[in-house]
């Protein structure tokens, strides 16, 4: 592939990638939608947020490990706890740390 079709690819997918996101916020405020889609789309970040973590926090090494050798996932359940209790996001996630690196002081990797 030379030089030029590759800066042509980088342009159309910039291109592309830019108009996605400019007609879905240009066209927010125009389009009514459905009361059951809007109450829907709330939970978008969550779920984006979920399917983020708990990968991390349940496959540490790539595999699934749900044993008590998992220090990130106690972390994140004790994380998880917090934010249950509190709903601070900076309590949770300095408690989650804290949690982290005394289980990895205390009983080492």
């Amino acid at each position: 592939m030379s030089t030029l079709s590759i800066w042509l690819l980088f342009l159309a997918i910039g291109l592309g990638t830019f108009t996605l996101r400019f007609l879905f916020i240009y066209l927010f405020g125009k389009i009514v939608m459905p009361e059951w889609l809007s109450r829907a789309l709330r939970f978008v970040p969550a779920a984006a947020l979920a399917a983020l973590v708990f990968p991390a926090l349940t496959h540490p090494a790539g595999h699934l490990d749900v044993s008590l050798n998992n220090f990130r996932l106690i972390a994140g359940l004790g994380g998880a706890l917090v934010a249950w209790r509190t709903r601070n996001v900076l309590l949770t996630i300095l408690v989650g740390m804290a949690v982290l690196w005394a289980l990895e002081a205390v009983f080492g990797i």
